[in-house]
């Protein structure tokens, strides 16, 4: 029966990545926020009883009627408007969040220039250098750059172990860390994406509600004058749409800016493993 060549992780050590300890807090705290505020908006704001001429009764949604100008007319767009101020504000809430860690995950300088400065020094055989390099950089490149470095010292002295071998250990150094960096980037991004689909379709529910209000007011009037009162209602209602279609445009935007950044760090984690394991395999056979 023939032998079977030991596997690379039989006499590697464990990983040396750790987890990554970030906070889920802004995912579940944030839309509650955003949906209070934006009623909070809705209610105080654009429902100020100044802005209208009859001023209606209640607490929680007071009928007013009559607005005067067209800011305080989007309060009779209904219940459904604060809804969609609400994630009108979770869009620039996590546009925000997700624009910092991106930042941060970019890190100092070009990513492009960062891994043609360690490819010239793993050619010169200096790992130190390299790895200073990869702390001058301080973004997900750079940690999984790291990372794979350190593998890569290692197993240059590693003497039970073949240069193939050598080259699996730290490819799966450098899958392991890029396993725990890339999550951090696409976090929260699924809120962007979800307002993108479901903003307008909640935006055509406030409108339909709307002009289901208004043609009944209509049909239980059956006069003239309530021609004006039916094309009033519509233009409330429309506001929805108008509001829900500005929310999910904008979170489209926003989800197509970070899934682009996102695509070039991928791109330059990918290029580092590339990096590594070729250098390794041609200086150290």
């Amino acid at each position: 029966m023939a032998e079977s060549k030991p596997t690379a992780t039989a006499s590697v050590k464990a990983t040396s990545v750790q987890p990554k300890k970030s906070s889920n807090a802004i995912s579940w705290i944030a839309p509650i926020f955003c949906i209070i505020a934006g009623y909070c908006i809705w209610r105080f704001i654009l429902g100020d009883p100044k802005g209208f001429e009859q001023r209606g009764e209640g607490w929680f949604w007071p009928h007013h009627d009559k607005a005067k100008d067209s800011l305080h007319r989007i309060y009779q767009g209904g219940i459904i408007v604060p809804l969609l101020i609400g994630m009108l504000l979770m869009v620039f809430t996590f546009s925000i969040e997700r624009y910092l860690t991106i930042r941060k995950a970019l890190g100092s300088g070009s990513i492009s220039d960062f891994i043609r400065k360690v490819q010239y020094h793993l050619a010169n055989r200096n790992i130190d250098a390299a790895l200073s390099e990869c702390d001058k950089q301080r973004g997900s490149v750079a940690n999984v750059m790291k990372a794979g470095l350190r593998r890569y010292k290692e197993m240059i002295n590693e003497p039970g172990m073949n240069t193939e071998q050598k080259v699996l250990a730290i490819q799966k150094e450098v899958e392991e860390a890029t396993a725990l960096e890339l999550p951090m980037l696409q976090k929260n991004l699924v809120f962007l994406s979800t307002i993108t689909s479901v903003g307008t379709l909640i935006a055509l529910l406030g409108t339909v509600l709307g002009m289901i209000r208004s043609f009944s007011a209509l049909g239980s009037g059956g006069g003239a004058g309530d021609a004006s009162q039916l094309a009033v209602g519509i233009s409330e209602a429309l506001y929805n749409t108008a509001l829900g279609i500005g929310t999910s445009a904008m979170a489209l935007i926003m989800y197509n800016v970070f899934t682009t950044r996102i695509d070039s760090i991928t791109y330059g984690i990918d290029e580092s493993g590339f990096t590594l394991t070729q250098s390794f395999g041609s200086l150290y056979k």
